[in-house]
């Protein structure tokens, strides 16, 4: 068996230590071989696992391959014809990043609900702001988060939310357990009630054929004019144009968002100019822990292909997640 180890943002190097755990892993007869994008072509021709991005020039360099572990959790990038069809196993990250989305998430909400982002703006000017911040913020106790997609960020949330008083519900696609904070997970038909009902909206979905501008003009309509809409996961899912009219007209509290519908957001975007917008640069999937989480399924994972047990992690490509 011959590996491909192909570093990339959330994996930025393979330590010696790593190395020694994936050849174990790989069997004696391996070959595991660290490249970079520009050079992994080389050796890619009998190749058969590749842990990294798979762009269509590489994999039609790789006609052996068999299983590619993606080192993100999001694999929209993947999903061109040639991969999607194929019989190649695609896995990923999914299930392990949600606990540092979420917190970026509620960093993100803090600084609309706390006045945090206008403080930090202002300065030492801030105090001369001192009552109009005061009439701006808000307590979440209490609070509905209506959480859009219930996996393992949609879970993570959750857990936050209800530690800060808010009562949670979740929609989900799929029929998915409930949690000891939402005690029963709707399904799609329930995403307008979701919106009608939720102080604040938790985008915790893929980036799929269904969910592409999911939050739309018709979606904005249905929620409060004080909810607040977080999203942390894909930009693509949200109508850009719609969420710049309904923050225009007043029928949206605010948006917290680490994703935009187009990345980099251009600097003539509206959604810049918005004092109840706060906006992170696509950073809040960074973790201390996050490539050594990776690294471990990827491990496990080799093991299973040696054994011939189902991996973890799989993707479904028809879906997109």
């Amino acid at each position: 068996m011959k590996v491909l180890i192909i570093p990339g943002l959330t994996l930025p190097e393979v330590t010696d230590a790593d190395l020694d755990r994936i050849r174990e892993a790989a069997g004696p007869a391996a070959e595991v071989i660290v490249t970079s994008p520009r050079v992994a072509h080389e050796h890619a021709e009998d190749a058969q696992v590749i842990l990294g991005f798979v762009p269509p020039p590489l994999f039609q360099a790789a006609p052996k391959l068999r299983w590619v572990h993606a080192i993100a959790s999001g694999v929209d990038a993947f999903l061109y014809p040639e991969f999607a069809t194929s019989g190649v196993v695609l896995t990923s990250e999914k299930g392990l990043v949600g606990e540092h989305l979420a917190d970026h998430a509620f960093g993100l909400l803090l600084m609309l609900t706390r006045q945090l982002a206008t403080a930090l703006k202002l300065g030492p000017d801030a105090w001369n702001h001192r009552p109009e911040m005061r009439r701006l913020e808000v307590e979440l106790t209490g609070m509905t988060m209506g959480i859009v997609g219930f996996g393992g960020t949609g879970r993570a949330m959750a857990r936050r939310a209800a530690a800060f008083g808010m009562r949670c519900i979740a929609v989900d696609r799929d029929p998915v357990a409930n949690s000891p904070e939402v005690a029963t997970v709707g399904s799609s038909s329930d995403f307008p009630a979701l919106l009608r009902e939720s102080d604040v909206v938790a985008v915790c979905v893929p980036l799929t054929k269904e969910t592409n501008r999911m939050f739309d003009a018709a979606a904005f309509a249905l929620m409060k004019p004080s909810a607040i809409l977080v999203n942390v996961t894909r930009g693509e899912v949200m109508d850009e144009q719609a969420l710049v009219d309904a923050l225009e007209q007043g029928r949206l509290g605010g948006a917290a968002l680490d994703v935009a519908p187009r990345e980099p957001l251009p600097a003539d975007s509206p959604l810049w100019r918005f004092p109840n917008v706060v906006m992170t640069p696509h950073t809040a999937g960074a973790s201390q822990y996050r490539a050594a989480r990776n690294i471990d399924r990827f491990v496990t994972n080799l093991l299973r292909l040696r054994a011939g047990s189902p991996l973890e992690g799989i993707i479904d490509k028809s879906l997109g997640y």
